[in-house]
């Protein structure tokens, strides 16, 4: 393999391709990871050598010492403390320091120039890039971003529309639509609908796989049992104290996700209510908590860990130059069926 000449840019893309490797298993070669094996690893370092790979002094210089900031708006939840699980575990493993902040308030959210300088800040402390867990990203942040080539994915995001960022999360419609199947095959057809703020683009896309599949199965959806508010453990216990005293009460619920479904647990046994004799629910998550519960709940599985081991990989490739498949990486979806979930009420 022939060197290139001085005014011909070597790339980690490059090296990846006549390796016969991935962008990333170079990338991770790059930084010393030690999750690749000794025979890959001595191709990609001939690669490197054969065709004169250099990385640049302030990339050798950060290997081992670079840091990732996290920006989050509930740490508390089951949710982001799964993720950040898989976040920490691949930081820890790739040498990246993690830090913790919350979402911009004004005027970093609203100015370019302030924006720009708490930009400047994390980059002149080593931040390699930024990772957005369920928070929307400020235009200002992202365009400070790009102007000093700061890499920036969003996991789960608020937009799914946002061209400028690399976005990872999971088949949210598919997995609303398998937890009513579910529902569905179980003999129910009133089945109501808990869900987050209609400005989540993953609660709206669940919604909208509840709705395919009550189409599908030609239900007409029953507008008095579709409850948006908010991914919380309040929000399923107020909205399910109201649904399940209708004079024409839901035999199941779907919730947006397993903090909602906590909730609707919790206002069937208020209500004396029996799950799942009386009422089936379902969550979304598949947090550790749906383990805990009582009965233990039904819920569709969102790779949690997986979702923030990726967004590192990802973040610390584009960071190394390597950008990744596509705009918007998306994981599977599965179903976990336990114990909230039963046949349809007999008349």
């Amino acid at each position: 393999m022939p060197r290139r000449g001085p005014s011909e840019r070597v790339t980690l893309a490059d090296v990846a391709r006549l390796a016969g490797v991935s962008p990333t298993t170079a990338s991770k070669v790059l930084n010393g990871r030690s999750d690749v094996g000794a025979n890959t690893r001595e191709r990609v370092l001939g690669v490197m050598a054969e065709i004169g790979y250099k990385p640049t002094a302030a990339r050798h210089e950060r290997a081992r010492d670079r840091a990732l900031v996290t920006v989050l708006d509930i740490v508390e939840s089951r949710y982001a403390g799964t993720v950040l699980q898989g976040i920490l575990v691949a930081a820890t493993s790739a040498q990246a320091e993690l830090l913790l902040r919350l979402p911009p308030d004004e005027p970093i959210s609203t100015s370019h120039t302030a924006a720009r300088a708490w930009m400047e800040e994390q980059k002149a402390s080593g931040v390699a890039g930024v990772i957005a867990l369920a928070v929307a990203v400020p235009d200002s942040v992202l365009l400070a971003a790009e102007d000093l080539e700061v890499p920036v994915v969003t996991i789960d995001p608020i937009d799914t529309n946002e061209s400028r960022v690399v976005s990872i999360g999971s088949t949210n419609w598919a997995g609303g639509r398998s937890a009513t199947e579910h529902l569905i095959r179980l003999g129910h057809s009133r089945i109501a609908w808990i869900g987050g703020p209609l400005g989540s683009a993953p609660s709206v896309e669940r919604f909208h796989g509840y709705q395919a599949a009550l189409d599908s199965a030609g239900i007409t959806p029953d507008r008095t049992l579709i409850r948006h508010e908010a991914f919380s453990v309040e929000a399923g216990l107020r909205h399910g104290n109201d649904l399940l005293t209708l004079d024409e009460r839901p035999t199941a619920v779907v919730a947006g996700n397993d903090e909602i479904a906590v909730g609707v647990l919790a206002a069937a046994k208020e209500l004396r209510i029996s799950v799942p004799g009386e009422l089936s629910v379902t969550g979304f998550d598949d947090t550790p908590q749906t383990q805990w519960t009582v009965p233990r709940l039904t819920s569709v599985r969102q790779p949690l860990v997986g979702m923030g081991r990726m967004a590192v990989e990802t973040v610390l490739g584009m960071a190394d130059g390597v950008q990744p498949v596509s705009r918007h990486l998306q994981l599977a979806t599965t179903l976990s069926v336990r114990d909230s979930t039963g046949p349809v009420p007999s008349s």
